[in-house]
């Protein structure tokens, strides 16, 4: 049966994410202060690191700015799932599934919520990183870059919908998540080019959706990818996709307490 998306419950939820951020200082400087570190250390500590295969004049800090962007959707937006148990321990949940609301609705809004707050705090790397040498080469080059971020949050909140859903302690959702994300990042050329992996760990960074993410925004804003951008485009919204479908499916039997 086509279920009908209830608008104002998503409209409502999107609000919701959006005002705990702004009510929150302290998250924005937390979701920001991580990738700015890699950068600022990463980028200063590399940054006469030879990069074959690059134009010249791109230093090793502007290679990074793409990876740290990355990098702080993967984690802010994979531990937006959290907000999930945060709910259910407060009884938040339960107001909203008892509400004449159906549940892809919940999770659009969650979604999208995730993502507004995701994207901003990206943005903002984005135009800090402009200090450390970066470029945008042109509008064009920024909003394809924009379209890659969105994706990626996309993709990795309705994993952690995923995870959330079939957990019940924020400890065991920590351990789980964590364990789950970092070779997700490592192995995404976040820091490097996959092309200096061995053969073994390449294939897996081809497994993985965030080394896609990645690429695609090196290539909107450096013109460096190692695939094609369309290619970058199309594995990561096929993946986003599953994500969304699986979130929503799992989310479909969350249990409110």
């Amino acid at each position: 049966m086509r279920q009908v998306i209830h608008f104002a419950a998503v409209y409502v939820l999107w609000v919701r994410e959006l005002k705990k951020l702004f009510r929150s200082p302290s998250r924005i400087i937390g979701s920001l202060m991580t990738p700015l570190l890699f950068l600022i250390f990463l980028g200063f500590g590399l940054k006469n690191m030879a990069l074959p295969g690059t134009p010249a004049g791109t230093t090793y800090t502007v290679f990074l700015v793409p990876g740290i962007i990355g990098m702080g959707l993967l984690f802010s937006s994979t531990f937006a799932g959290l907000s999930l148990l945060m709910d259910r321990e407060f009884g938040f949940l339960k107001e909203i599934m008892v509400a004449p609301v159906n549940r892809i609705s919940i999770v659009i809004g969650r979604i999208l919520g995730g993502t507004t707050t995701g994207l901003m705090q990206a943005v903002l790397i984005l135009l800090i990183s402009l200090i450390f040498g970066m470029r945008i080469p042109s509008v064009l080059a920024f909003f394809s870059a924009i379209i890659f971020m969105i994706l990626i949050a996309v993709a990795f909140i309705g994993m952690g919908l995923v995870f959330a859903a079939k957990m019940k302690d924020t400890f065991g959702f920590n351990l789980i998540v964590n364990f789950v994300i970092f070779p997700l990042f490592f192995l995404s050329g976040a820091m490097y080019s996959i092309n200096n992996l061995p053969t073994w760990l390449r294939t897996l960074s081809y497994l993985d959706p965030l080394t896609y993410g990645v690429d695609g925004m090196r290539g909107a804003l450096l013109g460096i990818s190692t695939f094609p951008m369309p290619l970058d485009f199309f594995v990561l919204l096929f993946f986003s996709l599953i994500m969304v479908k699986l979130g929503a499916f799992f989310f479909e039997r969350v249990e409110s307490a």
